[in-house]
């Protein structure tokens, strides 16, 4: 785990089947517990994650701070994506905002991938009333979609480095390993960290 980071949290779909919430929220080593979940909701224009309202029930019951993230293609309409998002998603006060998870280009050009991703983002701040997550790999970031969207807060996958992610566009949450272990799921599950206290990440959620 990396070091200097008091706020920790997972990502969860579909894939991490039956998750015991309450054994997730328990769980307490070396001083590390698990603060945050972000969990998949919606894929495209008309998939939703079947464990989806399962888990943001149960992870809001056991105590953590939830987030949901919808599955971006750049070759879908993005409103219909949007739409598919609101009808499965109902943020409340003290939720995370939405993230839009972009990382695959689909042959698209980078210009496609900006335009129909600043749309959805659009539409969710339109919708929510607040300014949404980008979730994506440095990589990706750097390669399609750069500065036009600098003033988003950024989750960024970078794994297995010790003290933070090698991206020099700054971030707020940080993906750091897709092979972690917590009481209460029987996969292994994305271990992230948050780049604040909790004062801090308290102005980020919904008021």
């Amino acid at each position: 785990m990396p070091v200097n980071y008091k706020i920790h949290g997972i990502d969860v779909s579909k894939f991490q089947k039956n998750i015991n919430w309450k054994a997730v929220k328990q769980m307490k080593v070396d001083k590390i517990r698990m603060s945050f979940a972000f969990i998949k909701a919606t894929e495209g224009i008309t998939r939703q994650d079947e464990a989806f309202q399962r888990n943001w029930d149960n992870a809001g019951k056991a105590g953590l701070i939830r987030g949901a993230y919808h599955f971006f293609y750049s070759t879908r309409d993005p409103i219909k994506q949007a739409i598919n998002f609101q009808n499965v998603v109902d943020l409340q006060s003290g939720d995370l905002p939405p993230v839009l998870d972009i990382e695959t280009s689909n042959n698209q050009p980078a210009a496609v991938i900006r335009s129909t991703a600043k749309i959805w983002l659009e539409e969710m701040e339109k919708a929510y009333k607040v300014k949404p997550i980008i979730y994506t790999n440095i990589h990706f970031y750097e390669t399609y979609l750069g500065d036009e969207f600098d003033d988003y807060p950024l989750w960024i996958a970078h794994y297995y480095q010790k003290e933070r992610p090698a991206s020099k566009r700054s971030w707020i949450f940080w993906q750091h390993s897709d092979i972690g272990r917590v009481n209460g799921i029987r996969t292994t599950v994305d271990f992230n960290v948050f780049k604040g206290d909790s004062a801090a990440l308290a102005k980020m959620l919904i008021p």
